[in-house]
């Protein structure tokens, strides 16, 4: 079964109200945080899905490049274009937008938010801008504690456990969130380390270079933490050419992408934080969809209860458990 059925399978479970609808020519954008990054392309995928399921919404992706400045022009033009009836990001800056979203909302241009809340505080998932429809989200430091104490967990016994953290780019709140919630979770326990932290930018290929300076200095670790899968592919290559047994390093994502998965199945990476793009795009879908109908929608769609079939914290316990278990995305 292809990713998109799967997408739009959830998509009819989750939001009945999507099926049979009859409407007079919507148009939805979504403004992906990066349309080459496959978490926002299973984001859109979702979207895609359930725009199909009702007669005449269509939706276009554009392209955030991983820039706010970017994002930021792309809500103004699109909001003063006027072809669009309705707006879904994945924020790159969630503060720094609030201002263009404000502006949209103010046009009558309704707003969903996915991945994370819009406005300066991330642990609020109500709406921060005046008019924003709904949030698809969870707070991500509960995500990243989660994660820290399954390191913690695993680092019990072992004196010192070395950490290295590859977190996507401090300069993101979010992230710089997730971070400072590892380092608090992890600080509490005399035995465990960060020995090095590196910016993996969701990239593989960025993820591999950062590990191999890493490694350089810091070539005895236990653990590699980390917020994104991505992060994990290139860490696994800088350990093997360093003639590191993998094996015998603790490695943790964020996302459960399908590659992870089959590699935690594998027994080259150890869990991932659960993540469910696809299912955070239809639901968000389903909500302008909904509200530009008159339809009252939750202003909050917490991203957990859109698969409670699936624990926070996928390992190979779990897998071997559910042989038949895929991802939401390839990765």
């Amino acid at each position: 079964m292809t990713m998109l059925k799967r997408a739009a399978l959830l998509a009819a479970a989750l939001a009945p109200t999507a099926a049979m609808a009859q409407d007079d020519g919507l148009n939805i954008a979504f403004l992906a945080a990066s349309s080459q990054n496959g978490f926002n392309q299973a984001v859109y995928a979702g979207i895609e899905a359930a725009a199909a399921d009702y007669d005449n919404v269509t939706t276009e992706i554009f392209d955030g490049e991983f820039s706010a400045q970017v994002q930021f022009s792309q809500v103004e033009d699109l909001v003063a274009g006027g072809r669009f009836d309705a707006l879904i990001v994945t924020p790159n800056d969630t503060v720094g937008i609030a201002t263009a979203l404000e502006q949209a909302t103010a046009a009558g241009v309704p707003v969903a938010a996915t991945l994370f809340p819009i406005g300066p505080d991330l642990s609020q998932m109500e709406p921060q801008v005046d008019g924003l429809v709904t949030t698809v989200a969870a707070d991500p430091s509960i995500g990243a504690r989660i994660q820290a104490e399954a390191v913690v967990e695993h680092c019990e016994g072992i004196d010192p456990c070395r950490v290295v953290v590859l977190i996507g780019q401090l300069v993101f709140p979010f992230d710089n969130l997730r971070y400072e919630t590892f380092q608090e979770v992890l600080g509490e326990h005399d035995n465990i380390e960060i020995v090095a932290t590196g910016e993996g930018n969701y990239s593989p290929e960025e993820s591999l270079v950062a590990m191999q300076d890493i490694l350089q200095a810091n070539p005895d670790i236990d653990v590699v933490l980390s917020n994104a899968d991505q992060h994990l592919m290139g860490a696994e290559i800088a350990l093997d050419d360093a003639g590191i047994d993998v094996s015998d390093v603790y490695l943790i994502g964020g996302g459960l992408n399908q590659i992870t998965v089959d590699g935690i199945r594998q027994g080259l990476y150890d869990a991932s934080l659960a993540q469910f793009p696809a299912s955070m795009g239809a639901a968000a879908l389903d909500a302008v969809v909904g509200h530009l109908r008159g339809e009252e929608v939750p202003t909050w769609i917490n991203e957990r209860e859109l698969r409670e079939d699936v624990p926070a914290i996928v390992d190979r316990e779990w897998l071997e458990a559910h042989p038949d278990f895929e991802a939401e995305w390839q990765g």
